[in-house]
């Protein structure tokens, strides 16, 4: 799938509210916050954009599966299995 924005677009800065104690621990650990939230937001762009690309098709998805079933697919003859 392709990728839904530029890896080389500027970064901004933002504020974020965390919780302390998990911010506390993730600091300990000397993980990467911005880089751990970038990867997590790209994950969940990706997700919601995949289920508005189902919701907009829907209609169309289900045709097309309804289409296969009564009369399966159009490459069935050509098959050698």
């Amino acid at each position: 799938m392709k990728a839904t924005f530029s890896s080389q677009a500027p970064k901004k800065a933002t504020n974020l509210s965390l919780n302390s104690e998990l911010l506390a621990e993730a600091k300990r650990l000397n993980i990467n916050l911005s880089a751990t939230m970038e990867k997590a937001l790209e994950l969940e762009v990706s997700q919601r954009l995949k289920a508005q690309w189902l919701a907009q098709n829907a209609d169309a998805i289900a045709a097309c599966n309804d289409l296969t079933e009564k009369h399966g697919l159009f490459s069935d003859s050509f098959r050698a299995f």
